[in-house]
């Protein structure tokens, strides 16, 4: 189970703050567009294409995010575990947003699957299982962040990057990592092998 109740955490933290980027426990909208913009640099060059999930879209930031550099994937799906998330999402973005426990309910296939923050609140076995299910469903790969830390907090779920490069390499997995964007954090791709061919639709050619 997750240390703390998720739709809890984040219904009253909507409530308190409003539908902003404090409302989904990010500390401030500039942090939260830092952490969009590494991911997305994760991303193949061109999106026009491919489809993207967005795991834990909470209020479709990151669809507005892409939008804004008319850099929308050809589908975008968000999965959210919070119900008024789900609802606020579907009206900010009007695109399919699924209720949605990534560590046991059915996930949609997609090319790639993106998770920002969305691990914040799970233990380190749940980590490996969110990990494992979102790289099951995502055709090229999964890019995500992490707390960076070895702290044993009673709320939120800290890593090292040494950890997730051995998850990476049990896996036989792509791995890339970026690190010092932000204090405290880190982002990864992690990408299934592909076939040795430069044009590939939708290989990571960064």
């Amino acid at each position: 189970m997750p240390r703390v109740d998720t739709e809890s955490f984040y219904r009253h933290a909507l409530a308190r703050y409003g539908e902003n980027a404090e409302g989904v426990h990010w500390r401030s909208t500039e942090s939260q567009q830092i952490r969009f913009a590494v991911l997305r640099e994760l991303l193949p060059p061109d999106l026009s294409r491919l489809s993207l999930v967005d795991v834990g879209c909470g209020l479709g930031d990151l669809h507005a995010f892409l939008a804004k550099h008319d850099d929308l994937p050809r589908q975008y799906i968000g999965l959210d575990a919070v119900p008024v998330m789900v609802e606020r999402a579907r009206a900010r973005t009007g695109c399919a947003i699924l209720h949605c426990d990534v560590l046991s309910d059915p996930l949609p296939a997609a090319d790639w699957y993106l998770a920002s923050g969305a691990m914040a609140l799970l233990t380190h076995e749940e980590t490996g299982l969110f990990i494992d299910r979102c790289l099951a469903a995502a055709r090229h790969g999964l890019v995500f962040n992490l707390l960076k830390g070895q702290h044993d907090s009673m709320t939120f779920n800290y890593l090292m990057p040494e950890t997730i490069e051995a998850w990476a390499a049990e896996r036989n997995l792509g791995l890339r990592i970026v690190d010092g964007y932000l204090s405290g954090d880190f982002s990864v791709a992690m990408t299934h092998p592909q076939p040795e061919n430069p044009g590939a639709e939708g290989g990571n050619q960064r």
